[in-house]
Formats: C-alpha cells, structure tokens, sequence
C-alpha cells in the first residue's frame, strides 16, 4: 500500500511539472514560429503520431459521427481555442506564471456552471470559491495591467478567453457522460478526434494570417517535440493513469498547483520575478480553492 502511494504521488509531480511546462515550451518556441503556426506544427505532429500508433495496433476507427462531432469539438475548445489564447498572451509579454494564475480560474468556474449545462444543482460553495478565486486574478491583473494602453489590456485579458473555452469543452463533456447518448472514446482515439479538430481548426489562421513563417532551429525543433511528446502525449496519458487510480475531482484539484509551478518554472528558465501583488493574489486564488474543497470535505 505504501508502495502505490509512493507511485501515485511520484505519478503527480511528474504530471503537474510536465503540463505545466507547456507554458514554458510555448515561450521558447514563440520567437521562431507565431500562435498558429506554432499551433499548426504541433497538432498536425500529434495527430500524425496518434494516427500511426492507432494503425499499428487496428484501432483507428471511426466510431459513429455523433462521438468524432463531439470529441473535435471539444478538441477545439480545450486545445485550439484555450491554447491559442494563452499562447497569443505569451507571445505579447505577459509572463507564463501570470498566465497559468488566469487560466487556474477553469475547474472553479466549471464547477460554479456546471448547473446550467448538465441540470445538476451547483452547491453555494461552488459560487463562493469561483467569486474569491475571480478576486485573486483581479488584484494580479488590475496591478500590472496600462489601462491607457489597449495593447497590455488586451494581452492581460485574452487569457480569460482561455477560461471560457475549456470551461465550456468540460461543461459538454461532462453533459455528454450524463446523457444516454454513446459519446465517450477510449483515450487515445479520444485525443486523435481532439488533435485533428484542433489542426483543422488552425490550419487556416496559420496559412493566411502568417503564411506558416516559420525559422526551424534547434530550439523550435526541441520546444515542440517537447510540447508533442512531454506534453500532449505525456501528461495526458499520466492524467488518465491518475483518474485510474484516485478519483477525478482530486486529479482535478492538480491543476490548481500550475500557477506556482510555472512561475518556479519561469524563473528558472527566463528570470522571470514575481510582484508582490502576484503573490498575494495567488494566495487569495488558493484561499478560493480551500474553501471549495473543505466545505466539499465536510459535507462527504
């Protein structure tokens, strides 16, 4: 039993230091290739990878229209759209850390929502750790944004869009599982319909508004195998091995360890300093978390 849970919190670490290292693989590759064109080359290498994988061992199959509609749709919501934006706000100089304390804002904003779209009754605590939580971005937000200048507003604020994407892509998941239609994909074939949407969906953007400007060099080679393999192979499939072994909602509680993370992350990697109105924002969005998850404990 020790052993499995030595194995289980190992399992953890690496996967909240790989997805959140996302961010940081984004940042490198960025000065070599735009948001789409970045986007572009990273999902058309996944979904070609996934696609030879799925051949080899028989299961590439197309499993009902209604299944491949819903996972690419929700391919371009969780991937191309939350990407996108975070990839857009980095691109235009806001630092990784900040980015990853916006975007930290989706499970409490899922689980605030989660109401609306499945019919399931959202728990006051739910609006209360979502409204403390929102409080936190905004000290960080409302100090380091130039409201006189259209540029840092719009770089601060894209990230949110980011939020509304994946909270909406979770919210269609979760309405999916609750519904008797037969939507749900084995994992890696769930991924393969997800990339694919996502290339798609890109592949326009990528082509007429930056005309694929691309300067491969070591670095965009390493930064975006390390975002294929590490990343969207990786701590995807350590994601799926954790919910095998504890249940969802703890797996869900992992990605609220990002922020720091990436910050730690940022640091190391480009010198990037924290305000202090960065961290007493991160403390206030934690304190919106622990109010979720306590109340939740004392109720279970």
């Amino acid at each position: 039993m020790l052993t499995m849970i030595r194995s289980t919190a190992s399992l953890a670490f690496a996967f909240v230091l790989l997805w959140n290292s996302g961010f940081i693989g984004a940042e490198y590759a960025l000065p070599h290739a735009p948001t789409f064109t970045l986007m572009f080359w990273r999902y058309w290498t996944l979904t070609l990878i996934l696609a030879v994988s799925l051949s080899r061992t028989r299961r590439l199959r197309l499993p009902g229209t209604g299944a491949v509609r819903h996972a690419m749709l929700v391919g371009i919501l969780s991937h191309g759209v939350w990407l996108s934006c975070a990839t857009i706000a980095l691109n235009r100089g806001v630092p990784a850390g900040i980015v990853a304390l916006v975007v930290a804002l989706q499970p409490l904003a899922t689980g605030a929502l989660s109401g609306w779209m499945t019919g399931e009754r959202t728990p006051p605590h739910r609006w209360v750790g979502l409204v403390v939580g929102f409080a936190g971005v905004c000290v960080v937000l409302l100090n380091r944004i130039e409201f006189d200048d259209f540029e840092s507003v719009f770089a601060y604020l894209i990230p949110l869009l980011s939020v509304m994407a994946m909270t909406i892509a979770s919210l269609l998941q979760r309405r999916a599982k609750l519904s008797h239609e037969n939507l749900s994909l084995p994992a890696d074939l769930d991924l393969f319909f997800q990339g694919f949407g996502t290339a798609l969906a890109v592949t326009l953007p990528a082509i007429w508004l930056e005309g694929l400007a691309t300067e491969w060099n070591g670095e965009l080679i390493g930064a975006l195998l390390w975002l294929v393999l590490a990343v969207s192979l990786g701590a995807y499939g350590m994601m799926w091995q954790l919910i095998a072994r504890i249940d969802a909602t703890r797996v869900a509680s992992l990605f609220y360890l990002g922020p720091p993370v990436t910050m730690l992350l940022a640091w190391v990697a480009f010198g990037d300093t924290l305000q202090g109105s960065d961290i007493l924002g991160l403390a206030i969005v934690f304190a919106g978390v622990g109010l979720t998850y306590r109340h939740r404990a004392r109720i279970g």
